[in-house]
């Protein structure tokens, strides 16, 4: 749904924003990071800000608080995934980010790639196999990428290198965060680039570097 035009035009000390964060999946703790920023960024802008850990009665919260609009800085499945979209869609709050069905396919990797193939997108080459199969022995020719089917944040990824003799030993305990399904994916070196676009506008490139590893 998101910002519409006549809540654009509505002063910021009127506007009642119910900053959607927390949650409980894998991801939690970089959601209550972010939903921290970005309540400051938002009341130092004049905005009302009310900050809801989402729980799994997060329809009852909403429906009794009716705010304005809903910032989504949820991270991860339930959150990111069009679930909490479908929610706020269903008791007509207009929302920020994406809607129900491209946040869906964006969080499933395996269907993404399909809609960046079909529009002549390149991609890396992957295959999705059982988890069992991925934990016995490399399926893929080295260097490769293990990552969950349905996550983000960078979380449950590891890169096997040259002389990488076996796939990660705890992979078979993690099911809970892999599930039946994992994916492989061709390494593909170079750098990480993300971009926020608003509308028909990017907001700037920026590299992301992590501290060690990938």
């Amino acid at each position: 749904m998101g910002f519409d035009k006549e809540y654009n035009k509505r002063r910021p000390e009127v506007t009642h924003v119910a900053l959607l964060m927390g949650g409980w999946s894998k991801e939690r703790d970089v959601s209550i990071s972010s939903g921290r920023a970005c309540t400051k960024a938002l009341e130092d802008a004049g905005y009302r800000v009310t900050q809801v850990d989402v729980t799994p009665d997060i329809s009852k919260v909403l429906s009794e608080m009716r705010p304005d609009v809903a910032f989504n800085a949820l991270h991860g499945k339930w959150g990111e995934d069009g679930n909490v979209q479908g929610i706020l869609e269903t008791l007509k709050i207009p929302y920020t980010h994406s809607g129900v069905l491209a946040s869906a396919l964006a969080m499933d990797k395996q269907r993404s790639k399909a809609v960046f193939r079909d529009a002549d997108i390149p991609v890396a080459q992957s295959k999705v196999v059982p988890i069992e199969e991925a934990a016995a022995a490399h399926k893929m020719a080295l260097p490769y990428v293990i990552k969950p089917v349905a996550e983000g944040s960078s979380v449950g990824v590891h890169v096997l290198t040259h002389g990488t003799n076996t796939p990660p030993e705890n992979l078979l305990e993690q099911r809970d965060l892999y599930g039946d399904m994992v994916m492989l994916e061709r390494f593909v070196p170079g750098l990480e680039l993300t971009c926020a676009v608003l509308g028909e506008v990017a907001l700037g490139v920026t590299e992301i570097m992590p501290v060690s590893g990938f």
